[in-house]
């Protein structure tokens, strides 16, 4: 019995080696990566579903968050976005800061990103509803590393002390390395995968301030009441969904249905002053929003806003557009709507 079956395997793989050849080459070369990411679209994901404050009431209209569908780029998605009108071609560079970063640095500063949105959009609703808030502090992580560096440090390393000094926030970085002298270097402390490392860098002067060539990021959570429940899935990143979140906390931390019943989609970044920042991709998310039946859509100030307008017009969308400058700002124009 197994002889035969062996005897026929060979006999297949004698016969058809030149097309097993064939399929084996292009199967390599449809899934070699190319450096593009590959635009194919955009959607919204309910903001109402991913947030649960303590004791909020339902209500009947829907924040959501608007995002750009993309695929990481192999030279079949790469070809086929010749051929498909609807997709688009990003080069990586786009997503990297320099030529010495990696996807795994772009998914970290997603990452983060994310995690800082989504604190800043807590920070802004519960001061706004004026209810129970207290910050922690979970870390300072390299975000950003110059070409002009010289150091060992990665991004996403967690920095602990720096020469025996323990760093809390990025202005006691540079209050420290400003009493230093220039090309000096200093040891530092940091975690990276859950392992402490000693990592040095030499400090430089351009323009009269004195810099080791890295950014860092402050990872601040908060202590709330009513406590609040926030879930995205790992595959998701980036800061752009902020601002719609702080609507949606706030909105079932006062209870009150401040969508007046309607489907509100909407994109932007948010600062702790509640100041919304410009994204990319605004068409995208736009065309997202009316293929999934919104009737409000809330756009960053400046190009955003004049692009989905553009856009509204070129394509005739029925979907009212919000200007969005500010927190406070946007929550009177979602009280004027009709």
């Amino acid at each position: 019995m197994i002889d035969n079956i062996l005897s026929k395997i060979k006999k297949f793989l004698k016969d058809e080696w030149k097309f097993l050849i064939v399929l084996l080459i292009t199967f390599i070369l449809c899934t070699y990566p190319v450096d593009y990411y590959i635009i194919t679209g955009g959607g919204v994901i309910s903001a109402t579903d991913r947030v649960k404050v303590e004791g909020a009431k339902k209500k009947k209209g829907s924040f959501s968050l608007t995002y750009v569908s993309e695929l990481k780029g192999t030279l079949s998605t790469y070809l086929l976005s010749y051929i498909i009108p609807s997709y688009e071609r990003e080069s990586i560079s786009e997503y990297t800061y320099n030529d010495n970063e990696s996807t795994e640095d772009i998914d970290f500063r997603n990452e983060i990103m994310l995690k800082n949105a989504n604190n800043n959009a807590i920070f802004v609703a519960y001061t706004n509803a004026k209810k129970e808030i207290k910050e922690k502090n979970n870390g300072l992580y390299v975000y950003y590393i110059s070409e002009k560096a010289d150091t060992d440090l990665k991004i996403g390393d967690k920095i602990l002390e720096i020469d025996g000094n323990k760093i809390n926030k990025f202005g006691d970085l540079k209050e420290y390395i400003n009493n230093l002298e220039n090309s000096s270097e200093v040891s530092i402390q940091i975690e990276r995968k859950n392992k402490e490392y000693t990592k040095t860098a030499k400090i430089y002067e351009e323009k009269g301030e004195k810099y080791i060539g890295v950014s860092l990021i402050n990872d601040i959570s908060y202590e709330v009441s009513p406590k609040v429940d926030i879930k995205f899935k790992k595959s998701e990143g980036g800061p752009s969904g902020g601002f719609m979140m702080a609507l949606e906390i706030y909105s079932q931390l006062i209870n009150k249905d401040i969508t007046k019943g309607k489907k509100i989609a909407g994109t932007g970044t948010i600062d702790e002053e509640g100041n919304i920042g410009e994204i990319d991709g605004i068409k995208y998310k736009l065309k997202g929003a009316v293929k999934n039946k919104c009737t409000v859509f809330i756009a960053p100030t400046g190009d955003n806003y004049k692009e989905a307008v553009k856009e509204k017009e070129k394509h005739g969308y029925k979907i009212k557009i919000i200007e969005a400058k500010n927190f406070k700002q946007v929550l009177k124009e979602l009280n004027n709507i009709d």
